[in-house]
């Protein structure tokens, strides 16, 4: 689950938080092929509903997921995350000393979740006086996956820290923005992955996006609503099947939200399109260590959304 890009030996290669690997088999052990970037990969192994975090090595590497099971049938899942700019890695190759079965079934319903660091789930295991990096986030622990369990859906996170519609978290304009992102596999520099959307049919979008660009004061409006405009046109041309849902994401308050939130609807105005929504955000504030939203504070957020995602999609 999730976007990735296939290698020529038959590997996965992939960056966004989230992206999912799921196995069943039986068997007394798993073993993983895998490769890293860099030393700030981590992955969730999920074993039978245990899991446990795990910081993959650079470069290539074999990783026992799993040893000294009982005989009978096992289900193992891999869960990404870090974000791309924390580095990327790579499932080279599954073994086991048993047999293979089925793979578990995805669900029919699918999101898609475009957004920044909060979207990605970063800081939500965060540990008081403590470096709050890429060992601290947690994208299962994020709203959108757990939006995705309620829903019992399928979801992508296709996330950036720091970046937004028209400009990053520092102001600048020609990194890559959420439009860029959108259309990437893997959003890697200096040589991106594109990614085919036919692959990826969503029938719900929730585009969370704006807290970055707000950093460094509010953007004129003309200039983000034309470009918020060209998103959500570039969305409804790619995937005709789904619903669009536009909010401001988990941090912003006050005059920033307040001047978003109009910025939304003049771009839902413009659009003109049935299937272009607002849904309404409230802020929350992290705590003391770290501005993100804690993992208390991402429920809240599920039990802001997820009534007014249910409403527009009649799920």
């Amino acid at each position: 689950m999730g976007r990735t890009q296939t290698l020529a030996d038959g590997g996965v290669r992939f960056s966004y938080p989230g992206v999912s690997f799921q196995v069943s088999f039986e068997g007394t052990r798993l073993i993983a092929t895998m490769q890293a970037s860099g030393k700030q990969s981590y992955v969730d192994v999920i074993v039978d509903g245990e899991a446990r975090k795990l910081r993959l090595d650079e470069g290539r590497q074999t990783q026992v997921l799993a040893a000294g099971l009982a005989r009978g049938l096992h289900t193992a899942q891999i869960v990404n995350r870090s974000e791309t700019w924390q580095g990327n890695a790579a499932l080279l190759d599954l073994d086991t000393d048993g047999a293979w079965h089925a793979a578990p079934t995805l669900p029919d319903r699918k999101l898609l979740l475009l957004g920044d660091s909060v979207t990605c789930g970063a800081a939500i295991d965060r540990v008081p006086g403590e470096e709050n990096g890429a060992a601290s986030a947690n994208p299962r622990a994020s709203y959108g996956m757990l939006m995705a369990q309620q829903l019992k859906a399928q979801v992508q996170l296709v996330c950036y820290g720091g970046r937004g519609l028209v400009r990053t978290w520092e102001g600048k304009t020609k990194e890559l923005n959420l439009a860029d992102y959108y259309g990437m596999a893997l959003p890697t520099q200096p040589v991106a992955v594109p990614w085919d959307q036919r692959d990826y049919r969503p029938d719900a979008i929730l585009v969370a996006i704006g807290t970055n660009d707000m950093t460094t004061g509010i953007p004129e409006r003309e200039q983000y609503v034309t470009a918020y405009v060209s998103l959500v046109n570039t969305l409804l041309q790619d995937h005709p099947q789904a619903q669009i849902m536009l909010t401001e994401g988990g941090i912003l308050t006050g005059e920033k939200q307040a001047v978003l939130t109009a910025y939304i609807s003049e771009t839902i105005r413009r659009v003109g399109d049935s299937r272009v929504h607002a849904i309404a955000s409230k802020g929350y504030p992290g705590d003391a260590a770290n501005g993100h939203p804690t993992g208390a504070q991402n429920i809240s957020i599920v039990n802001d959304l997820l009534p007014q995602v249910r409403k527009v999609m009649r799920w």
